[in-house]
């Protein structure tokens, strides 16, 4: 079958590019060889290669496609809980300990049970063009940029509309990619106020999910220096798993009632976060 266009797929077939990386980074104008370099040393190239191979595909089979050329298998707790979703509007609220396999596995598991499945994601995440079908587009550094202000606030705006209108939605509420706590153990930091605020006024079930694992040492260190090294890493980290396994477990649906318990956002972050980490602790299915 022949590929199709950019014109006809509304989106880059690659993900990252040199004319993406020099309007990121004036610096690099001119330097298109030291950009491709630099994006085969970060397997960016691997990236492009590899949303080029499935971008003809665009959203939940997307997702399949990437997970397929990499031999990545979902390993999935508690599986029929996918089998037997709320009908109508419900929330998913994972831990986010990967930065994109995650999101990918998330939108793959609930999404080919529900098409109409969205996730907010940052917009570094909205350059893979394939999967914009699931997505809905944020700021989560919650810039001070105007434009990224705008983008932030139509996101959040269009998340509420898609659950009012009876779709379901998924959060990765911490907001960033999980780190090393002062107990040496990897945790997503605290879940956003703001995040909870929504899944209170929704009064929908929510789906706590829980992924099992890390990235690596080195990506974790990095992120210890400065968090846009540790976004360069991720391409790395995606390719490192290749051949592997991903463990992840699914929680019981959790009704607006037992919510409605917790009065503050605060409460309610810590009430799911707790919920879902809880999974932490379960064996492993044989």
């Amino acid at each position: 079958m022949a590929k199709k266009t950019e014109q006809e797929l509304g989106f880059k077939r690659t993900v990252l590019d040199y004319d993406d990386i020099s309007k990121m980074v004036p610096y690099f104008k001119g330097k298109q060889k030291l950009v491709e370099r630099l994006l085969k040393w970060l397997d960016v190239d691997k990236v492009n290669w590899i949303h080029d191979h499935n971008c003809d595909t665009p959203g939940v089979p997307f997702t399949a496609g990437l997970l397929r050329d990499l031999n990545l298998k979902l390993d999935i707790d508690n599986e029929q809980v996918l089998e037997h979703l709320p009908e109508g509007a419900f929330i998913t609220v994972s831990n986010h300990p990967f930065g994109a396999l995650d999101g990918i596995s998330l939108i793959k598991m609930v999404g080919e049970h529900r098409p109409d499945f969205k996730v907010m994601v940052n917009m570094v995440l909205n350059y893979i063009g394939a999967m914009r079908p699931n997505f809905i587009n944020v700021d989560a550094l919650a810039s001070s940029d105007p434009k990224k202000r705008a983008v932030s606030m139509h996101g959040i705006a269009d998340a509420m509309r898609h659950v009012k209108q009876g779709h379901p939605l998924g959060f990765f509420p911490a907001g960033a990619v999980s780190k090393l706590t002062w107990g040496m153990r990897i945790e997503d930091r605290q879940w956003q106020p703001s995040i909870m605020r929504i899944i209170a006024k929704m009064k929908v079930p929510v789906v706590p999910i829980y992924f099992h694992g890390h990235n690596s040492f080195i990506f974790t260190l990095l992120g210890m220096i400065d968090w846009r090294l540790r976004t360069l890493r991720l391409p790395a980290e995606v390719f490192r798993r290749h051949d592997q396994s991903i463990r992840v477990s699914i929680g019981d649906p959790i009704g607006p009632e037992e919510l409605a318990a917790y009065p503050t956002p605060e409460a309610l972050g810590e009430f799911l976060k707790q919920r879902t980490y809880s999974m932490r602790k379960w064996k492993k299915q044989q």
